[in-house]
């Protein structure tokens, strides 16, 4: 194979999706040279089609993930491939966790605590939804905690939106607009949403908030470099084993490349981060890079969708609006409050998502068990009176629930990662309370017909979890692996909770905390740190 003379950087983000643009942003900003290193193939929004058959394509596509335990965590979905990462094609929910996520085993005895509270982050998630732009109405989320309100309108709502809300307002619950990384006005250069539906295949016009529409130019401009098609197959590290020294690279032309840079930071998502740490094993760290006390890889976690679907007599006019929702509710967020049904942890309630008639996430995969003529009659009634609601359902971080190395290596030589996931009772409980509230929704609303689906599974966290010390976590509170200080890692691997809400928000304000922290000391974070710290 080739090789190409080294080239050094003052940081290299290795991963282009929602961690990953931003950091490159705001390291470039601050006057560092950066290179963004994805695997997958460049995108542009030009390149974006309004299409079921076209947002397969803005899936996984990497190294096979083997995947083992009772309840597959489903990382060809739930991950992307190609600049921009899984947050090109995300569905834009971006409510914040709540102060209750944060000190989960001092406030109840399970789980972990995080190294930071909502009251850190605040700050953090103000700004960001300002750069983004986010729609909502933070005076009618009587649940969200503290914070500046929304900078555009709410999203609009359509009647399969009033229908349900109905429901919930018969029961005494309340409903609020879902908060949206998606422009109800122009917003900074980006036109207004037209609400058709297609948020899964990147949004050709630019309404959804992602990669592409937001961090990524700002990056470009500020002068950073972006390489696709190119693979990480390896940290390097310096002689004594404390401080990264760069990256080593498989191009698709099947050269090799080596990058060097005074700072690595890991954007490259959950799985394929605690991956890469593992298999950059050296004589240093022969169990992995922030591995030295076993915990790379674990606390691994993954929502539980609970999938409600109903029949209504009126048009619900289901094809309008998001593909994350048009309103919220989150009553049953405080932890304890299904605790008589063995259940424990948060959910909320995204009600009204925008549905294409078959495909992902379609109204006739909805129904499965369906064939022929009883699927075309189901079909018939469904595309005029159709409506579901997805409540998302916290996932308490185990530590059998890990990610490994499996003795199956890529084309690259690089061993593949074998994820473990078994949800616990208490929060298969949960999902279970959540399935039985949701259908009790939809019958106070008026549906003729009220089903469930599989408990399937959304997003992707933990495995590189942030903590206080070596002995309780991979990283410290802004990212930096346990001895490596110059190594950070950035997206939703470092969440010690998973709490009961969409991740990107938080994903986004963990990493600008984390680029103002670096910039602030860059000399103190590139430097060796002394061992253990």
């Amino acid at each position: 194979m080739s090789a190409q003379a080294t080239q050094v950087f003052d940081a290299i983000v290795v991963g282009s999706g929602a961690a990953g643009s931003a950091m490159a942003a705001y390291l470039a900003e601050g006057g560092k040279r950066v290179l963004i290193l994805e695997a997958g193939p460049e995108r542009s929004s030009a390149d974006l089609i309004s299409s079921t058959l076209y947002a397969r394509r803005l899936k996984w596509n990497g190294a096979p993930v083997i995947e083992t335990g009772k309840n597959p965590i489903g990382h060809a979905f739930n991950s992307g491939f190609g600049l921009g990462g899984s947050a090109l094609h995300h569905y834009a929910v971006w409510p914040r966790l709540h102060e209750e996520d944060f000190d989960l085993h001092s406030r109840h005895g399970r789980g972990l605590n995080w190294p930071l509270r909502y009251a850190d982050l605040e700050p953090h998630y103000d700004q960001v939804q300002l750069e983004v732009g986010v729609s909502g109405d933070a005076a009618q989320e009587v649940w969200r905690p503290s914070g500046q309100a929304y900078p555009m309108p709410p999203v609009p709502t359509f009647a399969q939106g009033r229908v349900i809300a109905r429901g919930f307002e018969k029961m005494g619950r309340r409903v609020a607009p879902l908060p949206l990384a998606v422009t109800s006005i122009a917003y900074r250069g980006r036109p207004a949403c037209l609400w058709d539906g297609w948020c899964d295949a990147g949004c050709p016009i630019g309404a959804l908030g992602n990669p592409l529409t937001v961090h990524l130019p700002r990056a470009r401009a500020a002068g950073a470099q972006i390489l696709c098609d190119a693979t990480v197959t390896c940290v390097n590290l310096d002689a004594q084993g404390m401080r990264a020294t760069g990256v080593d690279v498989a191009m698709a032309d099947g050269s090799r490349r080596n990058y060097r840079a005074d700072l690595v930071v890991m954007a490259a998502f959950a799985v394929e981060n605690a991956r890469l740490l593992l298999a950059s094993a050296n004589a240093r760290h022969p169990g992995g890079l922030g591995n030295d006390a076993g915990l790379v890889g674990r606390f691994v976690m993954s929502h539980t969708a609970g999938l409600v679907f109903g029949l209504f007599d009126e048009d619900t006019q289901s094809y309008l609006g998001a593909f994350g929702g048009q309103l919220v509710n989150q009553d049953s967020y405080p932890k304890l409050t299904h605790a008589a049904k063995g259940a424990f942890g948060s959910y909320q309630w995204m009600i009204g998502q925008a549905v294409k008639p078959n495909d992902l996430l379609g109204i006739s995969t909805t129904r499965a068990d369906l064939f022929g003529a009883p699927l075309h009659d189901f079909m018939q009634r469904a595309t005029r009176g159709f409506a579901g609601m997805t409540a998302v359902v916290e996932d308490l971080p185990l530590a059998d629930n890990r990610i490994s190395l499996s003795q199956r290596k890529d084309r690259h030589g690089v061993n593949l990662a074998q994820v473990h996931h078994t949800t616990s009772e208490e929060s298969v409980a949960l999902w279970q309370a959540s399935l039985a509230e949701g259908k009790a929704v939809f019958e106070a609303a008026g549906a003729k017909e009220v089903w469930t689906g599989p408990p399937g599974r959304m997003h992707i966290m933990g495995g590189t979890v942030m903590g206080k010390t070596a002995a309780d976590s991979v990283t410290n509170d802004i990212g930096q692996v346990h001895g490596i200080a110059n190594l950070v890692v950035a997206g939703p691997g470092l969440f010690a909770s998973s709490g009961g809400v969409n991740p990107t928000f938080t994903v986004h304000a963990l990493t600008l905390r984390s680029a103002r922290r670096l910039l602030s000391d860059w000399q103190r974070a590139v430097a060796a740190p002394r061992l253990g710290v």
